[in-house]
C-alpha cells in the first residue's frame, strides 16, 4: 500500500475540491470536508486501477515539500493522504439491490463515515471471516 498526497481547495460559495500531484488530472470534489475526503479515497485507488490496466507506471509518491511547492498547491487549504492498495487492484462492479435495502445501507455507510463501496467490502469480509 501507497500513500499519496492529496490537496484540498475551497473557494468562496463553491464544494471543496481535491487533487493529486501525482496524478495530474485526477481530481475530486464534495460538498462537505468529509464528503470530499470520501470521494477522494474512491476515486484515487479507482484511478490508480484504471492506470494499471492499461499498463502505465505508478509513480511514487512525492514528498510533502515537493508537492507544496507545486503550482496546485499555492492556494492550498490542507493536504491529507490518501491510500492506495496496489497489491490487490480496485475495480467498479455493477450490483442489484433493492431501493430500500440501498438506501438503508448508504444511510449506516453515512452515519459510519464510510462510502457506500467501503461499507460493502467490509460487510463482505465479515460474513466471509465467519
Amino acid at each position: 500500500m501507497k500513500s499519496y498526497i492529496a490537496v484540498l481547495h475551497k473557494d468562496k460559495n463553491s464544494d471543496f475540491g481535491v487533487s493529486f500531484p501525482d496524478f495530474p488530472g485526477c481530481i475530486t470534489a464534495g460538498s462537505t470536508l468529509e464528503e470530499a475526503k470520501e470521494m477522494a479515497r474512491e476515486v484515487l485507488p479507482f484511478h490508480v486501477s484504471g492506470l494499471l490496466a492499461d499498463g502505465d507506471e505508478i509513480p511514487e509518491p512525492m514528498s510533502l515539500d515537493s508537492a507544496a511547492q507545486l503550482e496546485m498547491a499555492q492556494d492550498a487549504q490542507a493536504f491529507f493522504l490518501v491510500e492506495v492498495p496496489l497489491e490487490d487492484p480496485i475495480v467498479r462492479a455493477n450490483i442489484t439491490v433493492p431501493k430500500g435495502m440501498l438506501e438503508r445501507i448508504d444511510r449506516y455507510a453515512k452515519a459510519h463515515h464510510l462510502s457506500r463501496s467501503a461499507f460493502l467490502t467490509q460487510a463482505a469480509q465479515q460474513s466471509m471471516a465467519r
